[in-house]
């Protein structure tokens, strides 16, 4: 697989993930922990079908538990620590700091061998914050003293899907066939969770159980396997821009769902994120030529 149809791969998890907060509204009122625990199974169990059906199982008994270790740690520990953010601290601002990580993603790409952070990718990945921010926070309104512990776990929140992203690419040898484990381990540890912390409450509904086995199908399902063929064989800086449209285009579904009103705020937020990303593509096709000269000559 190339490098560029490696990115567009990647690029559908953001596409998913997009419809992640239209399909959570739609599950209520299924607790966070139990809703991760259930979406997550329907996920994992996906990953399990695909492997059998390629024939792939046996290259998941080469893989050291290290690997399968780190991986549910970066599914559960962003879930975790996004749900527990947004029960500490007011969401608009959890969520802006839980979604740091695209550009802790572009920041900390510079450091791995064969990359290169360029001014571009920088300068994208701030206009892209930028848009992000215009959505996350709506009308706005300050940071509070007193939900520090909050803005704390979604400052891990990004640090956790930042640092899982990035060191993908280091464990790129590990096949794709593993994130059906790493899915499967985080619905165990986040059903044990929920019997802790929550009190069980099943969809009430038929479109809330269509809710909840969507959320596993596609945003917390086909999307982290797509999302590891792209961290590890494309342009992960490009890609770390790029997550900056989910924010846009989840308010965009729920425009359309009738859950949100579209405003002037919507349209800049647009113009920064689909700027921020050009920016980004053109550096990293420059990048690119930069490359293949080098290379030839």
């Amino acid at each position: 697989m190339t490098r560029s149809r490696a990115t567009a791969t990647g690029f559908l998890a953001v596409l998913l993930w997009a419809l992640l907060a239209l399909f959570t509204v739609g599950s209520a009122p299924v607790p966070p922990l139990q809703l991760t625990a259930m979406s997550f199974a329907i996920g994992g169990a996906i990953g399990v079908v695909w492997t059998l059906a390629a024939g792939g199982l046996h290259r998941l008994r080469g893989v050291g538990w290290k690997i399968y270790a780190f991986g549910t740690a970066g599914l559960f520990g962003y879930h975790f620590f996004y749900f527990s953010a947004l029960r500490l601290a007011p969401p608009a601002q959890a969520g802006l700091i839980a979604y740091l990580w695209p550009l802790l993603i572009v920041l900390m790409s510079g450091l791995l061998p064969g990359e290169r952070l360029r001014p571009g990718h920088l300068l994208g990945g701030a206009l892209g914050l930028g848009g992000a921010a215009l959505i996350i926070l709506g009308d706005g309104g300050g940071l509070r003293g007193d939900a520090l512990p909050g803005y704390g776990l979604a400052l891990l929140c990004a640090l956790f899907w930042s640092g899982y992203s990035v060191l993908s690419r280091r464990i790129g040898h590990a096949p794709t066939e593993t994130v059906a484990v790493f899915c499967l381990a985080t619905a165990l540890l986040s059903g044990l969770a929920h019997l802790a912390l929550e009190d069980t409450v099943f969809p009430a509904t038929a479109r809330a159980w269509a809710s909840v086995a969507a959320l596993g199908l596609g945003p917390v399902g086909i999307a982290f396997y797509v999302w590891d063929i792209g961290v590890k064989r494309g342009d992960i800086q490009l890609l770390g821009v790029a997550s900056y449209a989910a924010p846009l285009l989840s308010t965009l579904a729920l425009v359309l769902a009738g859950l949100a009103e579209p405003t002037p705020r919507l349209a800049l937020a647009a113009a920064l994120i689909t700027g921020g990303a050009a920016l980004a593509a053109w550096a990293s096709a420059r990048a690119a030529r930069v490359r293949r000269r080098t290379s030839a000559a």
